[in-house]
């Protein structure tokens, strides 16, 4: 008997919707390879997304605060600050708390999950995926 199975590599995990109250919707990407960071926002400016890049977590922290993105695309895997430590301290502060955030990362969703402690992601994207699949999920969480 054939046996096949499916790797999920694009999925909601929560209900969040971000309002963009009639603005451009805007997104953080972020990734420890700066090379992978500024690729991702390009093509979203392409879409007519309003993007950046930051590289870590504590400068996707520090940049989340200040420009304030309705979707952040997190890398789970970075030095210094990772991912989901990052996700963490952007949960905690009333400014950033209602952003979508969607690990974006080579790991699988097990891998994934079984790191979380709480809601520290609204959605997973894997490394890999077709960009036409990640702005899917982008607009997914944009109302």
């Amino acid at each position: 008997m054939l046996s096949v199975s499916f790797r999920r590599l694009a999925l909601l995990w929560t209900v969040r919707r971000v309002p963009t109250n009639g603005e451009r919707p805007r997104v953080l990407a972020v990734d420890g390879n700066p090379d992978g960071a500024f690729t991702i926002a390009a093509y979203l400016s392409l879409e007519d997304i309003d993007s950046r890049a930051a590289f870590g977590g504590r400068q996707a922290t520090e940049a989340a605060r200040v420009w304030t993105p309705h979707v952040i695309l997190m890398d789970v895997s970075m030095p210094e600050c990772d991912g989901i430590e990052a996700a963490r301290v952007l949960r905690r502060d009333s400014r950033t708390a209602g952003n979508a955030i969607i690990a974006f990362t080579a790991f699988d969703e097990v891998e994934v999950r079984r790191q979380l402690r709480d809601s520290e992601f609204d959605g997973y994207l894997q490394k890999g995926v077709a960009l036409t699949e990640m702005l899917k999920l982008v607009k997914a969480f944009i109302q």
